[in-house]
């Protein structure tokens, strides 16, 4: 009984002038505390990265994280920050869509902040509040989309404000380019008090006291936590969920604002394009008060199974008309959207919990870029499934918009399923 008690990975002995020390000191000297600029940090910085390019971001994630080992995380999110500040301007005046496309691509691969922006949630926070510093990781999602909504095209929406003369004239989407770029140059600047969390022990040739005390910690040697990724079974069985969650959400938006916006005679909601964003924008602000107050009591399996239900009541919705189907939409998309996220954050924390503090950022890095390269085909994926729907509306089994929700459940479903205990290890069981 007691060595099922013992934790598995033993902590080092603290030493002085060490910052991943200093904050383990911080960590239990503020028991039950909730480290609030901390995780206010880590929720304008994934805002600040959400322009990122994913295919660039999959060549370069697992380099990042294995920098982020080496050096720390700091020194990478402070440049991931810079990269933002520069390149996502550029991109806001960019003229041609080949440039653009170069602009978003280059942005991503030198924006390495998620692996390493994971890797601080987990080591910032006591473990009780782990999971609400990697939810907030998402913020990104629910203010980015809002933002290229209201502030692109500002000579066509706000007349009164920008003539067609001026520089957004010129440059449609330069606003919220430039909205996004202010704030992560707040963020910059603010990465100046970020405290770092990885652990820096220099030890004299003469003074062995520490190198005896990591060689009598036979637990902390021998965990499996400081193997090869590739033999840590409780890492690796976190893959395949992680990926198709992420596969299923990436198509999930792009079919939810296709579906929307087509004429009902297809079996869409015939929405304008203003509509389904302040839908999306309703939905987004009411998931931020799920993040912050409900997310925590939310059991993740609990929520891709309430997900797949959510999802399947989607074509039922072309039945609705006005006020009812607008608030129809809204209750499913917000949602849909808490409780797949609260699946991917839960798989994503057994990911950080699975690995040692030397390896987490280059474990991160690995789960980004497939991460990214799923994210990055999703779209063309939805998009050719939706198309081919279009075609079948007289189809006896599965007509029209049907048979595209149910693709989605189904892909939902394998993650839910590769969940279970059969195929997901735990790390407290990795002994």
């Amino acid at each position: 009984m007691g060595s099922e008690e013992a934790p598995l990975l033993l902590p080092p002995p603290a030493v002085e002038g060490c910052p991943g020390c200093a904050m383990e000191r911080r960590k239990a000297s503020s028991k039950g505390r909730i480290p609030y600029r901390e995780l206010f940090f880590i929720g304008v910085t994934s805002l600040a990265s959400s322009a990122s390019y994913m295919v660039g971001r999959a060549v370069s994630a697992i380099f990042w994280g294995i920098i982020a080992d080496r050096i720390g995380r700091k020194p990478v999110i402070t440049f991931s920050i810079l990269s933002v500040v520069i390149f996502n301007t550029l991109f806001g005046l960019s003229t041609t869509y080949w440039i653009a496309i170069a602009t978003r691509f280059v942005l991503g691969a030198l924006n390495g902040l998620l692996a390493p922006i994971k890797a601080y949630c987990v080591e910032v926070c006591q473990t009780e509040h782990q999971a609400l510093g990697l939810s907030l990781t998402n913020l990104g999602l629910i203010v980015g989309p809002a933002l290229g909504g209201y502030l692109s095209q500002p000579t066509e929406k706000y007349p009164q404000i920008f003539s067609d003369g001026s520089v957004f004239g010129s440059f449609p989407y330069l606003l919220p380019c430039l909205s996004v770029s202010a704030i992560a140059t707040l963020v910059l600047i603010n990465c100046t008090w970020l405290p770092e969390t990885i652990h820096r022990h220099k030890v004299p040739e003469k003074d062995t006291k520490v190198v005896k005390a990591f060689s009598s910690q036979e637990g902390y040697r021998d965990s499996p936590r400081k193997k090869s990724l590739l033999q840590n079974r409780p890492w690796m069985s976190t893959m395949l969920p992680y990926c198709l969650f992420s596969l299923h959400d990436t198509a999930y938006s792009e079919i939810l604002s296709l579906w929307a916006v087509s004429d009902r005679k297809y079996g869409g909601l015939n929405f304008s394009t203003e509509d389904i964003g302040e839908v999306l924008a309703m939905a987004g602000a009411s998931f931020l008060v799920y993040q912050l107050i409900i997310y925590r009591w939310v059991h993740k399996i609990l929520g891709t199974a309430v997900s797949i239900l959510v999802l399947a009541t989607y074509p039922f919705m072309t039945y609705l008309y006005g006020v009812e189907l607008s608030l129809a939409l809204y209750s499913a998309a917000m949602m849909k959207s808490g409780l797949a996220i609260t699946a991917t954050t839960g798989i994503c924390l057994l990911q950080n919990n699975a690995v040692c503090q030397e390896q987490r950022g280059t474990a991160n890095g690995i789960s980004t870029a497939a991460m990214s390269f799923l994210k990055s085909i999703a779209p063309v994926g939805a998009g050719a499934l939706f198309s081919w729907a279009q075609k079948r509306q007289d189809a006896t089994f599965l007509p029209g918009d049907q048979v595209v929700f149910v693709v989605l459940n189904l892909v939902q479903l394998l993650g839910l399923i590769s969940t279970f205990e059969s195929f997901l290890v735990l790390p407290a069981l990795a002994v």
